[in-house]
């Protein structure tokens, strides 16, 4: 019986063979795991040629149509989440390529954007450096989030739920999106904002919308102007959706508050980029669903969706 390669991608903290059970596949797949990013598209060409099955994790790794044309071998490619804009879908059809996905069981990216929140207010990761560094006294005043205004960008299920969590701490809560109704924020509770009166009231603006062409760049220049000197702007979506030139110079002139950021452009963030030099702005890599939790999920699910497709029967298609 001809064996099967399996290569599981952007294994950062080799956490996939502790947290699934590989083992149902041991009699006809081998599993290779990458640890580390691909430094281009060339090198992850040619590291995973020769692979039929690659499992891979979230947006990490780009499959553009120039990499499923140099992956003639490949057969079945499974996705953490049911959606990839890493993923050139009709480029995986054309070379005839399955594509499919694992379901979330609870999304921990909510909690994530109420602590960088909390981190943008109160400086709690910044006064733990300082105090594990020696420093005697404290040096920040924090912000009291009690009765200020949290403007939601996209409130979805994602949004929704962080509005939730805002009004636990005692927010206020305005939302927008492109598509977004009066009626909608009165289902949830919510106070239903312009774009320009939520950028121009908030004290905080979390983005929420989902990555497209029509989101790439939603936030921009214009938006950012408006934002009070107080505010502070948190990205837990994607990178692109906000300007992140325009991003860096008003936080470069501080003309905000601050940032917190947990997604960027181009991920890993470069070692070199500005955001890391500024002291206004709060940096996480992406760990909206980084916990262990998620990915035991994620794992398992892929494990199961190989045993279909060599059954079959392809488990969570995605269109």
């Amino acid at each position: 019986m001809t064996r099967l390669r399996c290569a599981i991608t952007d294994d950062y903290l080799e956490i996939s063979q502790k947290v699934a059970d590989w083992s149902p596949l041991k009699d006809r797949v081998d599993i290779t795991v990458f640890n580390e990013p691909f430094a281009s598209p060339e090198e992850a060409a040619s590291a995973l040629k020769d692979f039929e099955i690659i499992c891979a994790m979230r947006e990490r790794t780009p499959f553009p149509r120039a990499l499923f044309a140099a992956l003639p071998k490949l057969k079945l490619l499974i996705t953490s989440g049911m959606r990839n804009a890493a993923l050139d879908l009709e480029a995986a059809k054309d070379h005839q390529v399955v594509l499919c996905g694992t379901q979330w069981g609870r999304d921990p990216t909510a909690p994530l954007t109420m602590g960088l929140i909390l981190e943008l207010t109160r400086n709690i990761g910044r006064e733990s450096a300082r105090m594990h560094a020696g420093e005697r006294l404290q040096k920040f005043v924090g912000t009291e989030i009690e009765g200020r205004t949290l403007g939601v960008l996209g409130l979805g299920k994602l949004g929704g739920k962080v509005a939730k969590l805002a009004q636990a701490f005692g927010m206020n809560v305005i939302a927008w999106s492109p598509n977004l109704t009066p009626e909608r924020c009165k289902e949830a509770g919510v106070g239903y904002a312009s774009k320009e009166e939520l950028f121009s009231n908030a004290d905080i603006v979390t983005v929420h919308v989902v990555l497209s062409q029509r989101s790439r760049g939603l936030v921009g220049r214009d938006d950012l102007a408006r934002m009070k000197p107080t505010a502070y702007l948190v990205n837990t979506a994607r990178g692109p959706i906000v300007d992140e030139a325009a991003l860096l110079e008003t936080l470069q002139q501080r003309k905000i508050a601050g940032a917190g950021i947990d997604v960027f452009s181009v991920e890993p963030l470069p070692v070199d980029h500005p955001f890391r030099k500024l002291d206004n702005i709060g940096l996480t890599p992406h760990l909206g669903y980084v916990t262990e939790d998620s990915f035991r999920n994620h794992y398992a699910q892929m494990v199961e969706g190989i045993r279909a497709w060599m059954k079959g029967e392809p488990l969570r298609r995605l269109a």
